[in-house]
């Protein structure tokens, strides 16, 4: 059963793909604590149940009001370059809704080190296959 209506899928993969490029190249702002503080975050939260509000925002947009309702203040660290952050982002929401699994729990059932090292044998992949196949080999 999956997480919430469908119609809302597609624009919240697609923008949190956007905001997870955004974060990755806003120079020296640490990746892995942007997502591990998002996932576990108020607003993702929130996401989670396909907020209509949220569900319409930008990726800029998406990013002030998790700086503003999480208090998240950027932390300086290492970043990912290329693609892998908008795969990483779609991937995780994606996930959230496909399982219907929180955001919160997803984090810790996938971290960020798994999502960075899986990026290259999976993201060629249909997102729905690449979930399906993550997930069948977390069973085993």
């Amino acid at each position: 059963m999956n997480a919430y209506p469908e119609c809302y899928v597609n624009e919240i993969v697609e923008t949190q793909g956007k905001l997870f490029e955004l974060v990755a190249d806003t120079p020296s702002v640490d990746f892995v604590d942007f997502i591990e503080k998002y996932m576990t975050g108020k607003t993702r939260a929130y996401l989670d149940r396909a907020d209509a509000y949220l569900s319409n925002l930008n990726e800029k947009e998406l990013f002030d009001y998790f700086c503003k309702i999480d208090r998240f203040s950027p932390k300086k660290g290492l970043s990912l370059q290329g693609f892998a952050p908008d795969w990483i982002g779609q991937f995780y929401a994606r996930s959230q809704w496909q399982k219907n699994i929180s955001s919160n729990s997803l984090v810790k059932i996938l971290p960020v080190d798994f999502m960075k090292s899986s990026y290259a044998g999976l993201h060629d992949l249909n997102l729905d296959l690449a979930v399906d196949k993550v997930f069948k080999n977390l069973r085993k």
